[in-house]
């Protein structure tokens, strides 16, 4: 069911309600699509509808609750995003990471955080940077290596939507701005786990290869709710694909996943996500077909 609170949040000189889904982010984002809301309204869980759109989205279908009914059910379904996922909360989480990590060097991260954050990005975002870096402290007792967190930081920081060529560019901006900043050793096995998340296939020996490759997948093995979340991100960021053709290259890509044995590398990375990246999967490609 699509939910909408009243108008009461003031914004851009007037108030906004909010639109959700007590069910999915598909049911949400084709609900919006069809009443002409502009994607970017979309803020991670709900839509932002000024007030004068309330009555409108109500005779297309959508039930009038009280604002804390509507968190209520958003909380209940599984869909509500944390609060250090949001906005500024992600991105001071973000600092303080980048700082501890590479302390005197903020003005690096700062810009590392303005392409994470780059308007056309959905589930390629800083939100799924801080999530990769939170799988890492879960793969680690005592926290990823330095170069595997970097990477984690850099594997994704050109992101044009092109396989292959996303990845090499990151590697190439990875040796170019942590030149002088850390050992050419250190540069270019960044560099390396970088490349390496075009095909998360690390050798057997690769530690750094299978932290980082398994950070970068653990979403797959997400709550349900998490996973369809990153499925509507990943559609959103081929918005310009015609259904069918999204359909048969996300099929693709789903295959080229359960054909990597094992998927997750590490023995922690295959305990907590394994079993539900299976189960997500499949289902994905059920509703695929």
């Amino acid at each position: 069911m699509i939910l909408i609170d009243p108008p009461y949040w003031p914004a851009h000189g007037t108030v906004f309600s909010h639109l959700v889904s007590d069910k999915s982010l598909t049911e949400l984002h084709d609900f919006a699509a069809a009443a002409g809301l502009r994607k970017r309204a979309f803020d991670l869980d709900h839509y932002d509808v000024p007030e004068r759109l309330y009555h409108r989205l109500i005779v297309a279908g959508a039930a009038p609750v009280s604002g804390k009914d509507l968190v209520r059910a958003l909380t209940a379904s599984g869909l509500r995003v944390k609060a250090r996922h949001r906005g500024k909360s992600t991105v001071k989480a973000l600092s303080y990471r980048w700082n501890t990590v590479m302390p005197g060097h903020p003005e690096v991260g700062a810009g590392l955080l303005e392409r994470w954050n780059e308007p056309h990005r959905n589930y390629h975002s800083a939100v799924h940077l801080l999530a990769v870096l939170e799988a890492l402290d879960l793969l680690t007792d005592v926290g990823a290596p330095r170069e595997v967190t970097l990477a984690a930081w850099f594997h994704d920081a050109v992101y044009d939507g092109v396989a292959g060529s996303d990845e090499e560019k990151s590697a190439f901006l990875a040796q170019s701005q942590l030149f002088g900043l850390v050992s050419a050793v250190e540069a270019a096995e960044v560099a390396r786990l970088v490349r390496l998340t075009a095909t998360h296939s690390p050798s057997p020996t690769d530690l750094g290869g299978a932290l980082l490759c398994d950070g970068d997948l653990s979403i797959l093995g997400s709550s349900p709710a998490d996973y369809a979340r990153y499925v509507a991100g990943v559609r959103a960021d081929y918005a310009h694909v015609s259904t069918p053709n999204f359909a048969r290259g996300r099929a693709a890509v789903l295959h080229s996943l359960l054909a990597i044995d094992p998927l997750f590398h590490t023995n922690r990375g295959r305990e907590l996500w394994a079993e539900n990246a299976k189960v997500n999967i499949t289902n994905e490609l059920v509703q695929l077909d």
